[in-house]
């Protein structure tokens, strides 16, 4: 069956195309992630620009919220190890090449390296789509954490085929661009981040919530977001928190998120707040209400809880990499520190958190660093990207007819 044509609108004084998008993730909303929440963004932003979305995902437990302008495929899937409530797809490569032949995305967007991802982008070259990768997580570096770094290289080498198959591979940061180009994936692409600077802001503070962390105004509260598992270094958070304590003895330290790691945490440390997972208005209330913010991990692609600590008004502590060092200025809205410095990490983190002035000022300096990302700019150049990209294949697929 030959592609849809989609008619052009009117949009800007300019005449535009709309698309018709697939999107291949293997996390996605209400999934609680980086990964779900990116992919989220980006599908329901480009259904606001008027894009027909063609979601694929796997099946989960509680049936998939309709939303205007996306429309939904769940696959077969598995209990992803070690993550509660995530699942990975299954190969589904047959059910792709009828679904995407039957109707045609003008260009699709793999979000995961997994098997329907692999099989997802496997599908598309099969039927000349344009296909673009995105890479969120690192797999290679998880490996370590979990016990068999030995397969690291083997992880390293997967990821590099899979991206080579295809047209792009967008990444969030030129340091991550730069390191993909050196193990042998040569279309590494920028797609930057953006945070949604109107949900995360100070002024979501909540003083009752406070109140219910027994937190004055002379208490500083150190927030953790995020999954609690073993890649993200809790243990170098604990030891930092517990040298707060040693200087600001009234410190208190709110963990919102969960994971394999929060019951072990949990037991070993109980004057800590575990929230569990929180999103939305709630997840903005814990923000805003806490004073800085402590980010050991070096397992990062990006680190979107990092930008929306800042929009929040919260001073970060965080190792150079990522966002941190994208959008985390030295001594300004927080500290970065250079990867695995464990004691400059601790002693930055207690420099701020027993000095009330200048974690006030920080704050305050942090929500107007970050206060010009805007989500909409990120979707237009998401938007631009795939639409060149269908372009190319088109006159390629011209070409190619016109030399036959």
């Amino acid at each position: 069956m030959p592609p849809q044509r989609h008619a052009p609108i009117l949009r800007r004084a300019s005449i535009e195309i709309v698309m018709r998008i697939g999107i291949v993730s293997e996390t996605y909303s209400p999934e609680i992630n980086g990964v779900a929440l990116t992919v989220h963004s980006l599908a329901a932003g480009l259904a606001a620009h008027g894009h027909s979305i063609d979601l694929i995902r796997p099946r989960q437990p509680q049936p998939h919220q309709d939303e205007p302008g996306i429309e939904a495929l769940e696959v077969r899937g598995m209990a992803l190890p070690r993550y509660p409530g995530l699942r990975f797809g299954l190969p589904a490569g047959r059910l792709l090449r009828q679904h995407w032949g039957k109707q045609r995305p003008d260009a699709i967007y793999v979000a995961t390296e997994g098997p329907l991802g692999w099989s997802a982008v496997r599908a598309a070259k099969a039927l000349d789509i344009p296909v673009a990768t995105g890479f969120h997580t690192r797999f290679d570096a998880y490996a370590n954490h979990y016990g068999v770094g030995l397969i690291t290289p083997l992880v390293r080498g997967y990821l590099r085929r899979f991206h080579c198959r295809a047209a792009a591979t967008l990444v969030p940061t030129d340091a991550l661009a730069n390191e993909l180009r050196a193990i042998g994936v040569p279309t590494a692409r920028l797609l930057r981040r953006a945070v949604d600077t109107k949900l995360f802001h100070p002024r979501y503070r909540d003083e009752t919530l406070r109140d219910s962390w027994h937190a004055d105004a002379t208490t500083p509260v150190v927030l953790y977001v995020g999954r609690i598992a073993a890649e993200k270094n809790l243990d170098l958070a604990v030891r930092s928190f517990r040298a707060i304590q040693q200087q600001v003895p009234n410190a208190r330290y709110v963990w919102v998120g969960d994971g394999p790691a929060r019951a072990a945490l949990q037991q070993a440390n109980p004057d800590f707040i575990f929230a569990g997972m929180q999103r939305g208005e709630d997840l903005a209330r814990y923000y805003a209400s806490a004073d800085m913010f402590l980010f050991p991990s070096l397992s990062e692609t990006f680190g979107n809880v990092i930008l929306e600590a800042l929009a929040a008004g919260l001073p970060v502590v965080a190792y150079e990499e990522g966002a941190a060092r994208e959008h985390l200025f030295h001594g300004i809205n927080g500290y970065r520190i250079k990867p695995c410095d464990e004691a400059v990490f601790i002693a930055a983190s207690v420099q701020l958190a027993a000095n009330l002035q200048l974690l006030h000022q920080m704050g305050e300096t942090a929500h107007s660093s970050v206060a010009g990302l805007s989500p909409e700019a990120v979707i237009r150049e998401f938007e631009t990207l795939l639409r060149q990209l269908s372009e190319e294949s088109t006159h390629e697929r011209h070409t190619a007819t016109a030399h036959a």
